[in-house]
């Protein structure tokens, strides 16, 4: 995507398998670059396929901050057992009539980068008021870099990041807009989140976990919410732990459709990076957005 010359069907899978360890902090980026070097063969220089691989963030966003058809701006609230005073975008479709249910959208390792504040705003499009909390906020927030992100978010506890996003549930819950039905959706790290909330809210109305990290066997008797999980058929790392969790969810009968898209990667649904399959990221956020039709209302 961000370099022409270089055609994602020219591209090993291998590549995308170190980049995924370099985007989970695996390896650190002198490893990855070395790695890497072994793939950079004649036109495919070192630097083509750095910046091939790298998000694209200016030219990927599908909707603009400034678009007429929604009102988003940020907001505080206050996240008690988590990292205090938190940053969020919200957004709300600005011909809206009467009370919508509520979307949380919650991001992956790095913190509130462009794309998922973009992903926030396609959910208030569908008609919801959403709002995407930035967990870098005690930090300083997001930094303008997802090398920096993934640092910075890497010296935060998840248990406390996991409060902050269960306080922006109650945020919501409260909000004037709001018709107090509640629905997550999170990836990679965010997924991890979106099951997490399932386990600890109650009262949460659906939660949409894509390519997340599954909650302790002993766990899965607490989730009401029914779940709709989204994964990746060539991300072996997060779907190792699915069976055992499917197994635990039809154990205690509780209610989800899980979608494993053929011969994609971990991070299909992000359209900044060349793991970016359009036509299971398409899918997979329509069947996101009807889900929370039904549930939301």
């Amino acid at each position: 995507m961000n370099n022409g010359a270089i055609k994602k069907e020219d591209i090993k899978q291998e590549v995308f398998d170190l980049y995924d360890d370099y985007a989970h902090s695996r390896v650190s980026r002198r490893e990855f670059m070395e790695k890497l070097s072994v793939y950079a063969v004649g036109s495919m220089t070192l630097p083509a396929l750095m910046s091939f691989l790298m998000p694209d963030y200016n030219n990927a966003v599908q909707i603009k901050a400034n678009d007429p058809r929604l009102d988003s701006s940020y907001v505080n609230y206050n996240s008690p057992k988590g990292g205090g005073n938190i940053k969020a975008l919200l957004s709300r479709p600005a011909d809206a009539k009467g009370k919508m249910g509520g979307i949380i959208v919650v991001h992956e390792n790095r913190g509130l980068n462009p794309h998922i504040e973009d992903v926030a705003r396609r959910a208030a499009l569908a008609g919801f008021i959403s709002i995407a909390p930035d967990a870098l906020t005690p930090l300083g927030g997001y930094p303008g870099t997802d090398d920096q992100g993934r640092e910075l978010q890497s010296k935060r506890d998840r248990n406390e990041m996991l409060e902050d996003f269960i306080a922006a549930y109650t945020y919501l819950k409260e909000h004037k807009d709001c018709n107090g039905k509640i629905g997550v959706v999170g990836f990679c790290f965010g997924g991890w989140i979106a099951n997490m909330m399932a386990v600890r809210v109650p009262e949460l109305a659906a939660a949409v976990p894509f390519y997340g990290g599954q909650p302790a066997k002993e766990d899965v008797p607490a989730i009401k919410a029914p779940l709709q999980l989204h994964y990746a058929e060539l991300d072996t790392r997060v779907n190792e732990g699915w069976p055992a969790y499917e197994s635990a969810l039809k154990e205690h009968h509780k209610a989800y459709t899980a979608y494993m898209y053929p011969g994609v990667n971990h991070g299909f649904h992000n359209d900044t990076t060349p793991r970016y399959d359009k036509a299971a990221a398409e899918l997979a956020w329509q069947r996101t957005v009807d889900f929370f039709r039904e549930k939301l209302g």
